[in-house]
């Protein structure tokens, strides 16, 4: 399903982001990129909404969550979510908690919104063409404001957004 938002201001942005990305700037959440190494992690995070991330960052309601995976034509966007909330591994049930100490996980992120691209679209082909972070180099890489708009707007053009 592609949900989109349109009008003024929205720049036909999917729906969960133009309310994040059109807000002031100096309070805007923090947007970032997380690469999903796993095949059953990347199952995961589609079937359940949730993310269980080793890096520490400033997680924040409303942020943007890229997702990368390693593809054929290399490392590509496989989908994006609307960050609902982070929940600090402390704060976790006690098996959840446990099974986060012996990964090095940092907690949970929980997406509002959740959406995945078909086919994936390959970061060579958005305006992170030139960035010299590869791999896992992207894990946790921070976005801007406008960064997350190019990448959404070419991924609106070259892939079909389905909402999870």
């Amino acid at each position: 399903m592609d949900k989109t938002l349109k009008g003024e201001g929205a720049a036909d942005i999917p729906f969960g982001v133009s309310q994040v990305l059109n807000g002031n700037k100096s309070n805007s959440p923090r947007n970032y990129i997380l690469r999903i190494t796993r095949e059953e992690w990347f199952r995961q995070v589609f079937s359940i909404k949730k993310y269980f991330p080793g890096v520490p960052r400033r997680w924040e309601p409303g942020g943007v969550i890229l997702l990368v995976r390693k593809a054929e034509k290399g490392d590509s966007f496989v989908g994006y979510g609307v960050l609902g909330e982070f929940v600090k591994k402390d704060d976790l049930p006690e098996d959840k908690k446990q099974e986060c100490e012996k990964m090095g996980w940092k907690g949970v992120l929980v997406f509002n919104k959740l959406y995945r691209f078909e086919p994936p679209l390959p970061i060579k082909e958005t305006v992170l063409s030139g960035l010299k972070a590869r791999g896992r180099c992207l894990h946790g890489y921070p976005l801007t404001e406008d960064q997350v708009n190019s990448i959404l707007r070419t991924a609106k053009e070259k892939t079909v957004l389905q909402e999870v």
